[in-house]
């Protein structure tokens, strides 16, 4: 499932993309980022307003390049949870790849919660497991998660090398280690394993391309920070406007 711009990506920017993907997995996997639950979220206030959800709203006249910069910056000021930081990552890759000036232009009025993330980040879904590729956004569900921990209901990951995946709160492991951790929050008694689902998300690399050669916006219509779109890996509902 895919949003909107269909021309083919440069072969060359879609792998230095995906490079610079992973390469912000590793730097958030050492930059002493904590993983935390909604309720117990934080953010540096200097760049972000935290809101009553849990989320990270940018603060009136903060550059939105400075504001995704700090998380990988000054880490232990913040604690999110694993959605969230892979839209994190996912913009820190887009200001590597298109610059401050062009991602400060289109990515405006940030908020990060959950699976919200600006217009201008568009997301492809694909369903087959022989399409994933190192760079993409991958789901681990844990469908027997113990109820108390909703949390652990499954894991979000950049799919790092064929076997290597960075999940937050997880770190980076093979996927049996991944699912090795996911099966230690079921149920007491569960024999039903946690899995590496089929779906995988990954940039439109040939839209997130075209930003940096445009001397304005494109006008997709003013999305408010709280109702950007929104997408969630994991579960078969896409709402992607």
């Amino acid at each position: 499932m895919g949003y909107g711009y269909t021309t083919p990506a440069n072969p060359a920017f879609e792998s230095k993309m995906r490079s610079e993907i992973i390469a912000a997995a590793n730097w958030m996997n050492v930059g002493g980022t904590d993983f935390s639950t909604f309720k117990n979220s934080r953010c540096n206030p200097k760049y972000w307003n935290r809101t009553a959800n849990g989320g990270f709203e940018l603060k009136a006249g903060v550059s939105p390049s400075a504001a995704v910069n700090d998380i990988f910056v000054n880490g232990s000021l913040y604690a999110f949870e694993c959605a969230m930081a892979m839209v994190m990552i996912l913009y820190k890759a887009t200001i590597s790849m298109i610059g401050e000036e062009a991602f400060d232009r289109y990515f405006t009025d940030l908020f990060l919660w959950d699976w919200s993330y600006d217009s201008n980040l568009k997301l492809i879904t694909t369903f087959n497991p022989a399409e994933r590729q190192p760079g993409d956004v991958v789901y681990f569900k844990n469908p027997d998660h113990d109820p108390d921990k909703p949390e652990w209901q499954g894991e979000n990951a950049i799919m790092l090398s064929e076997d290597r995946f960075y999940g937050h709160g997880l770190g980076i492991k093979s996927a049996s280690a991944m699912i090795s951790s996911l099966n230690k929050e079921r149920v007491p008694g569960s024999r039903t394993s946690a899995y590496l689902a089929d779906e995988a998300l990954h940039p439109d690399f040939a839209y997130i391309a075209s930003l940096s050669a445009r001397s304005g916006p494109r006008n997709h219509g003013k999305h408010s920070a709280k109702t950007a779109i929104y997408s969630r890996i994991g579960v078969k509902s896409y709402i992607i406007r």
